[in-house]
């Protein structure tokens, strides 16, 4: 039996389903593998775009992901998902890149983007986003925080 046609018989494929989320969302999260994302939210797969990095950082990438899943792919609202204990939070950048140089013998031409305060950086991401010229849909973009001790979501505290 074909890939395909055993993962629909599973259940893990739905038959006909569009690259365009049912909910017209994108979500910008942090790749920490203590959030779920989907069950956090309570969506379900073909619900919503999910674009995933440490620390849920708004990277040239990250734009370019939202910028094709807005012009092309009908997603019109934004939330940003940060979580508490993070391992950006507090992160070395210097020493981290001293780390690289030495493993590599040069710099990266990237930058990790560590952060001090979660809630804090929810609202840089938020600003980040709102300045991109090539983000055309910017009518709702909200910033949440996940409490991995408790399950609990918040919105970001305002600075």
């Amino acid at each position: 039996m074909p890939i395909m046609e055993q993962l629909h018989a599973l259940g893990g494929v739905p038959a006909e389903q569009s690259a365009e989320p049912d909910r017209k969302l994108a979500i910008v999260a942090c790749m920490d593998a203590r959030m779920d994302v989907y069950s956090i939210l309570g969506l379900e797969a073909g619900d919503a775009h999910v674009i995933r990095n440490a620390g849920g950082v708004i990277t040239d990438d990250v734009i370019r992901s939202l910028v094709v899943s807005q012009r092309k792919l009908g997603t019109r609202y934004i939330l940003l998902l940060h979580h508490t204990k993070c391992g950006m939070a507090g992160f070395d950048e210097v020493k981290f890149r001293a780390e690289l140089v030495k493993a590599a013998g040069f710099r990266p031409e990237w930058s990790a983007d560590g952060f001090d305060d979660v809630d804090d950086d929810v609202h840089q991401s938020v600003a980040r986003i709102r300045a991109n010229p090539f983000i055309p849909f910017k009518g709702w973009i909200g910033g949440f925080v996940y409490d991995v001790d408790t399950g609990e979501v918040r919105p970001a505290e305002p600075r």
